[in-house]
């Protein structure tokens, strides 16, 4: 049924997907130009306005029926016919990236979702239909696209099973296109960004949150088109405007819509981070190495580690001459314009404590400990690893080692006080005597810590001594285990493993704290399974000494010590 609207100039369009992040700019710009009517339809049952829309174009759009909301299952031609009857164009942006775990469920929303939006077009008379795809459909993941124009093909086997599902709606749409019913054309946007965007920019941000950012894949010199949203959006526009004007090289084509400057990934990554209080990819890392180390392989899937490493340039000249398209922001503009849409997920603002960080507290320990700074961690490794080095040097003894040490500081210490404050001019910088002093409320606190860790052991080993605590017991048996390994060993080998220990376990603890979690939940209960098999195989006398024994050391036991013994 069609929906009935005043008389006026303006025109019908509808925008499925009107919702999603270019969808949203997309309606944004068609508001801006005053010169439709808009139908969003979307998914959700009803229209949430972001706290930036609430006093908004769009808000007052809705407000006086320039623009209304529908709710629509693009799985449902009789849905989709609903919102298009009585409009002109139609504008099909389903989410872009936005990969779902149920591979038949994608299949139904973006390849069958286009065919019933092609088939209800025809149906309803709609003049125009333009498809929002993506420049991955040409992009195999195992060879270089470098300035790559509409001649490239569908590559034979896909980066991924999306990529390969936007192909064949990409398809389905411009082979739809007929001469005197519905022209068609599809728009290859390659990498998009801006605010909104929920693939990009929050997998750059996820991936620095876990210190995997850091490495870079490859040689970091791939190139790749960015293309901010707006700009997409505008895309849209001119294609819209070139179809409705019957330029005959638009109907039943694609083009690729970038930014128009390439730019090394790594370099784009940065800029993202940087903006948002993240360290910059600093560690080169070869893509084949990277691909079978296990801790990459299990957060880089192996279509991302391609993605990553190879170059994905794109020519829109095609875009430009046909179409009338160019940029209106700007790479470096439109990184500006996204960095503060994501400030909730900048560098501490929404990171909880994980256990690492309680248990290690927030001093330089904890920080260096979980690689907070890389070059401060390195820098207090390296140190360590010499001193160890040092102390352990054949037909040396400790002592010596010390003795040697303290000399050198001495001298070093006596040289920096006599020489002069200028030298060959260079400032020598003095050491302020504050370095050589000890607050007394450090003290206070170090003298408290150290009370507090003495009270705390003896407290310990009284429990342990009553056996009061079968826990206590199966710890200090364990503990007391792992001491006579590490004593069978050298000392500077028990230096060696204790810093490395130190140095990874706390980091790769912090990384799969859920995972490591849920392994030593599973094997508590195996080992208490085993205890109870075990439990129930002894003999009766045995059980029931212990049976005893359980209710001597609870809170409500009533048999006292001497009962017990009796």
């Amino acid at each position: 049924m069609a929906i009935s609207t005043e008389e006026s100039n303006l025109r019908i369009c509808v925008v499925l997907g009107g919702r999603n992040f270019i969808g949203k700019s997309l309606v944004s710009q068609l508001l801006k130009s005053n010169n439709w009517i808009i139908r969003i339809a979307d998914s959700d049952p009803l229209l949430n306005l972001d706290l930036n829309e609430q006093d908004s174009l769009l808000s007052h759009a809705i407000s006086s029926n320039q623009a209304s909301y529908f709710q629509v299952d693009v799985r449902d031609k009789s849905q989709i016919k609903r919102v298009i009857d009585g409009s002109e164009v139609v504008f099909h942006i389903d989410p872009t990236n936005s990969i779902s775990e149920n591979t038949h469920q994608q299949y139904m929303l973006t390849v069958q979702g286009t065919k019933n939006v092609i088939s209800a077009c025809r149906e309803c008379k709609v003049k125009r239909l333009i498809y929002n795809s993506s420049a991955d459909v040409v992009f195999d993941g195992k060879q270089d696209i470098c300035n790559g124009d509409e001649s490239l093909p569908y590559p034979i086997k896909f980066v991924d099973i999306f990529s390969d599902f936007k192909a064949q709606a990409e398809s389905l749409v411009l082979h739809a296109n007929t001469t005197n019913g519905l022209l068609t054309c599809a728009l290859r946007p390659s990498s998009p960004f801006g605010p909104g965007d929920t693939h990009l920019i929050p997998f750059i941000v996820d991936s620095a949150k876990s210190s995997l950012t850091k490495l870079i894949l490859g040689n970091g010199t791939n190139m790749c088109d960015f293309t901010y949203v707006d700009n997409i959006a505008h895309a849209h526009v001119c294609a819209e405007e070139a179809l409705r004007s019957a330029v005959t090289s638009v109907a039943g084509r694609a083009f690729f819509i970038t930014n128009l400057e390439p730019m090394k990934y790594w370099d784009f990554s940065s800029l993202i981070l940087e903006g948002l209080g993240y360290q910059r990819a600093v560690i080169r890392l070869p893509a084949r190495l990277v691909q079978v180390i296990p801790v990459i392989v299990h957060y880089f899937p192996q279509t991302m580690i391609h993605v990553l490493s190879r170059t994905r340039t794109f020519n829109s000249s095609q875009a430009q001459n046909h179409i009338g398209y160019s940029p209106i922001v700007s790479l470096k503009e439109g990184a500006t314009l996204t960095v503060p849409a994501f400030s909730q997920l900048a560098e501490g603002s929404l990171r909880g404590q994980s256990k690492a960080e309680k248990l290690l507290g927030s001093g330089r320990g904890g920080r260096v400990l979980l690689w907070r700074d890389e070059k401060e961690t390195f820098t207090y490794f390296l140190t360590l690893a010499l001193l160890s080095n040092w102390f352990f040097l054949p037909e040396r003894t400790f002592i010596s080692s010390v003795a040697k040490i303290l000399l050198a500081v001495t001298a070093v210490l006596y040289g920096l006080g006599r020489l002069p404050s200028p030298m060959f001019g260079l400032i020598v910088r003095r050491i302020n005597p504050s370095h050589f002093q000890i607050p007394e409320a450090t003290v206070k606190d170090l003298t408290i810590s150290l009370a507090s860790a003495w009270n705390w052991w003896m407290r310990t080993l009284r429990s342990f001594a009553q056996g009061d605590d079968w826990s206590t017991f199966f710890k200090v048996t364990v503990s007391l285990y792992l001491l006579k390994l590490l004593l069978s060993l050298s000392i500077s080998t028990v230096f060696s493993l204790v810093l490395v220990f130190a140095f990874t376990a706390f980091f790769v603890y912090e990384q799969y704290e859920d995972e490591i979690d849920r392994v030593a939940k599973v094997s508590f209960m195996a080992i208490k399974s085993i205890m109870g098999l075990v439990m129930r195989r002894l003999p009766a006398p045995i059980i029931s000494i212990l049976d005893k024994y359980q209710i001597l050391c609870s809170d409500e036991g009533a048999i006292s010590r001497n009962d017990w013994k009796r």
